[in-house]
């Protein structure tokens, strides 16, 4: 008897200590880059950017999506921005290198809360806030909840209402008692890590993927056990959430944005981002066609003319995006194409 459950209890185990070993290598590759703060028994992570003589924007806080870390949207607009404002770059809570925090973490309202404390940490009265895919989700909340900090909001590809249908069976798993504990630390590094390259792919489809993207923005990080969970744990949560608070976006009244791919497949637009424009009054939705769920990376020029915009600089943010669907159509290269379908890394919102 006792043979067999060894004989049973060793792959697991096996699996268990891989895992453990593979988490050490992902941080070895992407060391934290940011600084922890506490907010107030728990720290979050950020890379802060004082803002410089020469800014001529108002501070800018950035707030990635699902499976993601603060590499991602630092990767995107942290050069182009250099020397024109302040800039947040935040680890959401219990992602990244921040931790987690209390169970409120879990929604997307404890989560702009939490932003909120970082900021008048860092002293950052006002920002304008700008949310990538479930971030967008996070934006609209610190809009409704914190107007008296919100100096515009951008959304790039938002996830921010309701969608019919549920969310990818992994995560169901990754948070069920027990079975997610083993399965979150045996299961979901050797899996995620066959998955990887699919899933940054699609992420980007239909459009080039830059090659060094998984090489900057350490999308493995989510494979950690606990990241993973807390990932999962957003997710299960979100229908709900969006269900009763997508009604309280018309009490928005910062100066808003949105941007967005009519190829997105991942956060279907005319749900999500159009859904955002009819609520909130007076905003401005710009469409850069033939782009999927990345606009953060393919038009980052319109995303920078926008941030120009909210500040109160004159954009014509629809011939921007026109020329950037120019210039991508011209451009392919140092890029790979993205064909592939989801998989367990990224996945919609």
């Amino acid at each position: 008897m006792l043979a067999e459950i060894s004989a049973l209890l060793a792959p697991i185990a096996a699996a268990i200590g891989y895992s453990s070993y593979k988490a050490r290598q992902f941080e070895h590759a992407y060391p934290n880059i940011g600084e922890l703060t506490d907010i107030g028994g728990y720290s979050l992570n950020a890379v802060h950017v004082p803002r410089p003589d020469t800014a001529d924007l108002p501070p800018l806080v950035f707030i990635h999506g699902a499976s993601g870390n603060l590499l991602d949207q630092t990767g995107a607009f942290r050069e182009p921005l250099e020397g024109r404002a302040e800039m947040l770059f935040v680890d959401r809570p219990g992602h990244g290198y921040s931790e987690r925090g209390g169970p409120e973490n879990a929604l997307p309202s404890g989560q702009a809360d939490a932003i909120a404390k970082l900021m008048e940490k860092r002293g950052i009265e006002k920002a304008v806030i700008i949310g990538h895919s479930f971030g967008g989700a996070i934006a609209a909340a610190f809009g409704v909840h914190h107007p008296d900090k919100t100096a515009g909001l951008l959304f790039l590809a938002p996830a921010s209402h309701p969608w019919p249908g549920g969310i990818d069976w992994y995560y169901h798993v990754a948070t069920t008692p027990l079975v997610g504990w083993l399965f979150n630390h045996a299961v979901v590094v050797p899996l995620g890590l066959q998955r990887l390259e699919r899933g940054t792919l699609n992420v980007f489809h239909p459009n080039p993927r830059p090659l060094d993207y998984v090489a900057k923005t350490g999308p493995s990080l989510v494979l950690r056990p606990r990241a993973f969970y807390n990932n999962a744990s957003d997710f299960k949560r979100l229908h709900e959430y969006l269900t009763a608070n997508a009604p309280h976006y018309s009490e928005i009244s910062a100066p808003t944005v949105i941007i967005t791919g009519d190829k997105d497949e991942i956060v279907w637009e005319h749900l999500h981002s159009r859904g955002l424009a009819r609520d909130i009054k007076g905003a401005e939705l710009i469409m850069v066609r033939g782009v999927g769920h990345k606009p953060d990376y393919l038009a980052t020029d319109v995303a920078i003319a926008a941030m120009e915009k909210i500040a109160g600089k004159a954009r014509d943010l629809a011939a921007i995006a026109r020329k950037a669907e120019e210039r991508l159509a011209g451009s392919s290269i140092n890029q790979t194409v993205g064909t592939v379908p989801p998989s367990i890394v990224y996945s919609a919102p």
